[in-house]
């Protein structure tokens, strides 16, 4: 088996190879994917990620939420690294391509300066978040599987359109700078190193029981993203309405179709870029409203 510092060599292609050929509807990739479906959808319809999604973000609801993912992720690469060696979970240990704690440090140092760590707070549904993936860890490791799938495949697909979403909407600097939680380095083709992830979630060996208590988890890992979410929101309503210069489009349809963060997203290959027709509409209907309805219905799957 290939070990995860070797991903990126080429091994990595036979074994894609391998996954396409025998892909599955008994693939623990595959039940995940359908049996998170429904959570998936409410997750990417709340009201923060479509607000986001138009580029309406305040800036102090952006640095919030990189609070929230710093202590989840804080969490959660604790825990894979002490359950690192477990055979319910190795497989999926890609610490220097996945680890983002260190990325959303620097994100925190750029927006709340050197003393950041003495500036921020766990707030209280990221705190039970982190307190779930804590008991996992300690008692369930196997399990972990599902919060490692549910946030790093996020961040690979929709995580790379709200990258630029933010940059345009909050003005961020072109170099990366308050958005590194978002950059790969160790990653040149997210396409195919999701497929490499799926391909060895395929290969985990356990009971019927135990992918079921996965997919389970994997839904309370989305319920866990919707109440951070929703906290967000309500402190949004204290701000006030936020203006933006304008909505997103980030691609305009022309050029390189795979360059449209929406197709990246889909990372599947077989559609190419929605905003193609999108522009096409927009000539004749009202701008905003068109944008962002169609931008929340092709986002894909990302969380906060």
């Amino acid at each position: 088996m290939l070990r995860p510092e070797n991903a990126g060599s080429p091994a990595e292609v036979g074994e894609i190879g391998m996954d396409r050929e025998a892909a599955s509807p008994m693939d623990l990739s595959e039940i995940l994917k359908e049996g998170t479906k429904e959570s998936h959808d409410r997750a990417e319809n709340t009201r923060f990620v479509k607000e986001f999604l138009k580029g309406k973000i305040r800036q102090e609801l952006f640095e919030l939420g990189t609070v929230a993912l710093y202590f989840t992720y804080s969490a959660l690469e604790e825990e894979m690294d002490k359950n690192a060696e477990h055979p319910g979970f190795a497989p999926l240990y890609f610490p220097l391509e996945l680890h983002r704690k260190d990325a959303l440090a620097k994100d925190l140092e750029y927006f709340y300066g050197k003393d950041w760590q003495d500036r921020i707070k766990c707030s209280e549904a990221t705190a039970s978040y982190v307190e779930r993936i804590h008991h996992v860890g300690k008692h369930e490791p196997e399990l972990l599987v599902a919060h490692a799938y549910t946030r790093y495949m996020g961040d690979l697909s929709g995580g790379q359109v709200l990258k630029k979403v933010a940059q345009r909407a909050l003005r961020l600097p072109s170099t990366g700078e308050g958005v590194q939680f978002y950059t790969f380095d160790n990653i040149s083709n997210p396409a195919r190193f999701k497929e490499l992830y799926r391909s060895r979630l395929n290969t985990l060996e356990m009971t019927r029981e135990i992918r079921e208590k996965i997919v389970e988890e994997a839904n309370r890992a989305f319920r866990f993203n919707m109440e951070v979410f929703e906290e967000l929101d309500k402190f949004g309503k204290t701000l006030g309405e936020v203006v933006q210069e304008s909505g997103v489009p980030l691609h305009d349809g022309k050029g390189d179709v795979r360059k449209c963060p929406f197709y990246a997203a889909k990372g599947d290959g077989e559609m190419g870029c929605p905003l193609q027709s999108i522009m096409a509409v927009v000539q004749s209907c009202p701008f905003q409203v068109v944008i962002a309805a169609l931008l929340a219905l092709s986002a894909g799957w990302y969380l906060l």
